[in-house]
């Protein structure tokens, strides 16, 4: 395929003025933009866990909680204090001593209140206790709106006050979300700049210990800053003019990506160069030649990245569609560098980049030039024997595949925190020592046609839904208990006396599917709960809010964006290489491989997950993000080899074809795999689990993608799949 319009700027490109034109507008646009644009970072939030619509029954139900039943609580944290034993008097006294503190003129500036445990009489404080007395609870509220970084102060000034007193037995662990705020910022204060000079320093070592050249160690990684800073402040731009939210994970996710791609763009584009450079002692007109043969494939793997990207958008879950305006416009300007300012760069270098291994012009054809002696052997052995190497990786892949099934997902977020981190171990002694539910109560709203005061047979039907609730055997506690008043209580009554609130505390852990379960129960029964109540569900609803309902809401907008995304994504790329390849047949067999190597990377990753970590679920979202960046960028290598077999098709019989692209390309391929999957590793040392499952998971299959099946299992169906009567896979 030859498309015009791309061929005229890559001559353009490769000429001496082009070259030279294409790179001073890269570096000028990079150094107008960091004077005049503001860096992402500066307009990054967490995405939350929302719909991107806003309209999911617990989003909708808790704005009703906020509208008509508004508190000026501010940021809640929960100091949590733990003894191994039974808190004795003597330490019940120096945690009075600190809540005297925070109700003191010399409290932290930001702490609005706390309960006054100091001033309440002893029964009171035990029932502030947990049932085996070892721990105990103290809420404390800060000012609303108040930054980050004075909350981390705040807090640490609670622990240090603690410390003062002490009471060195008793542990005390902050959590809540003032404190996971603090956490996270703590966290990630220099995670940005550690991921990337880990990134930067071993894709500088695998360059020049697979190369052993320092110019072509050095040219990728420039070009890749100089692409970083025109991008980074592009999103800021974006973020500053309020086009889209920019998620702060994936600020970290993008990084990665542009300097792993870039990488791999600028090995495609000087192996093919290092070849035509032996046949002409033109570096420019070499170039030209190198990237008549590359822009093709790079045009198509970039644009199917942005496709999938794209097709983010189609996703009902903010963190999801978060990703697809940084992704988008991150990949399409790493997809104009691939074919402006690579070129340009290796152009104007010459044979220079590639010393002290310098090519030079040699009248040989190019049947003759030196091939890579491992992938010359594997393209005549998978092209020898098609039907046993298919069938020995196919099987192999279909095991791995069958073990995605047992995968179990977790809906509850704070497991991805570190271990040892205060907020999570504060959030699991409230787990260990309370009634699972009360880490978040579920509200549930009842809602009536008219006012609420005016109708007297509502105070008996609420009760008899008290009593409903109870029935059902997953709720331990109702509050306010209905059962022992006559009338709804103030402070239960909604602003417009049109809906009651109570609170249900689960017998089962808020978090878990279980509980997510019973929620959805109710959600789908509400007609059948009211009615058993004696009230009518044309003048009353039933509404679900909270921490469980939310969840229940993100468990079924994964479900139907996993079905969407994954689907469209499958469709847009399939499109694409059928255009790319002029093959339906090809094309599927491409679209297969990648779709079941995929697969045998989540089956394999769980095995080791659940296996060997000992992990019992996995976050919801690894599947989603794992998928859109395999598959995506899965399908680059692929095109990059059938590309060659095609052009190879030309000269040669198909299997001689197949045999010399797994020759040609075995080498740059292999080294850009492993380039690309260590680069995703350095994701592991980031301190979110969720970033660490998602590194390893990339990296594991970027290298079965890289190694068997673009290796060997795709080279192996093309030989299969060839018609004898001409040299094209229809």
């Amino acid at each position: 395929m030859n498309i015009r319009p791309l061929q005229k700027v890559i001559q353009y490109v490769c000429s001496p003025r082009g070259a030279k034109i294409s790179l001073l507008c890269w570096v000028l646009l990079a150094v107008a933009l960091s004077f005049a644009a503001p860096g992402a970072k500066e307009y990054g939030v967490s995405a939350g866990e929302g719909s991107a619509s806003g309209n999911n029954p617990a989003q909708q139900a808790q704005r009703l909680v906020d509208e008509q039943f508004p508190s000026a609580e501010g940021l809640p944290a929960l100091l949590v204090f733990h003894n191994k034993q039974t808190l004795t008097a003597e330490q019940l006294s120096s945690i009075s001593g600190l809540s005297e503190w925070l109700s003191s003129d010399s409290k932290p500036a930001n702490i609005d209140k706390a309960m006054p445990f100091h001033k309440m009489p002893a029964p009171a404080q035990e029932k502030l206790l947990s049932e085996d007395h070892t721990t105990l609870l103290l809420p404390v509220t800060l000012k609303e709106h108040t930054e980050s970084d004075q909350v981390l102060a705040d807090l640490d000034a609670i622990r240090d006050k603690w410390k003062l007193t002490g009471a060195a037995d008793v542990q005390l662990e902050l959590t809540g979300p003032a404190a996971i705020s603090a956490d996270t910022l703590t966290l990630f204060r220099n995670a940005d700049i550690v991921l990337m000079l880990a990134t930067v320093v071993l894709i500088l070592i695998l360059l020049v210990a697979i190369y052993r050249s320092p110019l072509l160690a050095i040219i990728p990684l420039a070009a890749a800053g100089l692409v970083y800073a025109v991008v980074d402040r592009l999103i800021g731009l974006a973020g500053k003019a309020g086009l889209f939210l920019i998620d702060k994970q994936s600020l970290s996710i993008m990084m990665i990506l542009l300097f792993a791609v870039i990488t791999d763009y600028c090995l495609f584009v000087f192996s093919r160069y290092r070849e035509e450079l032996l046949g002409t002692q033109s570096k420019y007109t070499a170039m030209e030649s190198a990237m008549k043969h590359v822009s093709e494939p790079i045009l198509f793997s970039g644009g199917t990245v942005l496709l999938a990207m794209l097709a983010l958008f189609a996703a009902t879950f903010q963190p999801y569609r978060g990703f697809a305006p940084v992704f988008a416009m991150a990949v399409a300007v790493i997809l104009l560098a691939g074919l402006t300012l690579v070129p340009a760069v290796f152009a104007l270098l010459g044979r220079k980049a590639f010393w002290p291994f310098v090519p030079k012009a040699q009248p040989l054809p190019a049947s003759k030039h030196k091939r890579n002696r491992l992938w010359t052997k594997i393209g005549d052995f998978v092209t020898t024997k098609p039907k046993r190497v298919a069938g020995i990786l196919l099987v192999l892949l279909l095991l791995a595949a069958i073990n995605s099934v047992g995968v179990s997902f977790s809906f509850n977020l704070m497991k991805s925190f570190p271990e040892k981190l205060g907020s999570r171990q504060g959030f699991e002694l409230l787990e260990q020592h309370y009634p699972p539910g009360e880490l978040a109560p579920v509200t549930l709203l009842v809602n009536n046609a008219k006012d609420i005061e005016s109708d007297a047979s509502f105070g008996n039907k609420l009760r008899s839904l008290t009593e409903e609730m109870l029935k059902q055997g997953d709720v331990a506690s109702v509050s306010p208990d209905m059962t022992k008043v006559d009338a709804v209580p103030s402070d239960a009554l909604s602003v417009d006396k049109h809906s009651v609130r109570l609170q249900l505390i689960l017998k089962t852990n808020p978090y878990d599917q279980e509980a997510l379960d019973v929620v959805e129960h109710w959600q789908k029964e509400s007609e059948s709960l009211l009615r058993a109540s004696g009230f009518d569900p044309a003048q009353q609803s039933l509404q679900f809010a909270g921490q469980t309902a939310e969840q229940v809401d993100v468990r079924a907008m994964n479900k139907q964006d996993t079905l969407v995304v994954f689907g469209l994504i499958t469709l847009l790329i399939l499109i694409m290489l059928a255009w790319q390849t002029g093959s339906i047949k090809l094309a599927l067999s491409m679209m297969i491989t990648i779709l079941l190597s995929y697969a045998a990377t989540l089956g394999l990753s769980w095995g080791v997950f659940h296996t060997l970590l000992g992990y019992e679920t996995i976050s919801y979202r690894l599947p989603m993000y794992s998928f859109v960046f395999m598959v995506a960028l899965g399908v680059d290598y692929n095109i990059m080899l059938v590309s060659r077999v095609q052009e190879e098709a030309a000269r040669h019989p198909w299997r001689k074809a197949v045999q010399l692209a797994v020759a040609s390309t075995g080498g740059v391929i292999s080294s850009a795999g492993i380039i690309l999957a260590a680069t995703f590793a350095v994701l592991m040392t980031q301190p979110l689990q969720e970033l660490f499952l998602f590194g390893f998971m990339m990296a594991l299959g970027i290298l079965i993608d890289t190694f068997l099946v673009r290796g060997m299992l795709l080279p192996a169906l093309m030989t299969l799949l060839h018609k004898k009567k001409n040299n094209v896979v229809s």
